[in-house]
């Protein structure tokens, strides 16, 4: 199996150099660019070729929620995880439904940043414990859901949605419901679709929030 390619955009130097280290001292992982800002990322990006980018969300310049529309629009295969100083409810909303894939507190512990790197890589949505209700809360002052949304899913989609909630990745859903990760990733679409939704980590919330009411 190949290594799976990260790319960094920081602008704290030390933390950059950090995790420029931590990456390509770990089996699996290396780590083909380290950015300090956003202002080139097409660039980049496209030099780096990247699986997973680590984007710090306030940088000078471009923001990395910038960066992450960019992303979003010119990359969409890429998985991006949000790292932040700050659990900023607005910030972390607006990236979630900008497509990020996981979102980050920056004083998460190496090993738990390195899971959260393989785990976005294989289809999962790691978030920190405490970003995750800043999220919950942000959806609780937002309007009820529209429970029809939820009505037009399948048996299979609300099963497979209900999977995404559980934290499983693509290839942990396959095998729970014994079917191919193409058949995941095809009923996901049609999630996103029907709940009007851009990523998982959006879909996952729109979800919790339904159940919470």
């Amino acid at each position: 199996m190949m290594d799976i390619r990260v790319v960094i955009f920081e602008d704290n130097f030390l933390l950059r150099e950090s995790l420029f280290q931590l990456i390509n001292g770990t089996p699996g992982l290396i780590c083909t660019g380290a950015f300090a800002n956003c202002d080139n990322l097409i660039f980049n990006i496209s030099k780096t070729y990247p699986d997973v980018v680590l984007l710090d969300i306030k940088m000078p310049g471009k923001t990395g929620i910038e960066g992450m529309l960019i992303i979003h629009d010119q990359f969409p295969q890429i998985k991006v995880i949000m790292q932040t100083v700050v659990d900023d409810e607005d910030k972390i909303f607006a990236s979630i439904c900008n497509g990020a894939s996981g979102y980050l507190l920056k004083n998460t512990p190496p090993a738990a940043l390195l899971h959260a790197i393989m785990e976005v890589f294989e289809g999962g949505a790691p978030m920190t414990p405490i970003i995750a209700m800043k999220v919950l809360e942000k959806f609780r002052k937002q309007s009820v859901p529209t429970l029809k949304e939820f009505n037009n899913l399948s048996n299979r989609e609300n099963e497979i949605l209900e999977c995404l909630v559980e934290g499983m990745s693509y290839k942990m859903i396959a095998i729970a419901r014994n079917i191919s990760i193409d058949t995941v990733r095809f009923h996901i679409r049609n999630i996103y679709e029907k709940l009007h939704v851009n990523s998982k980590s959006e879909a996952v919330v729109k979800a919790m929030r339904d159940k919470i009411g």
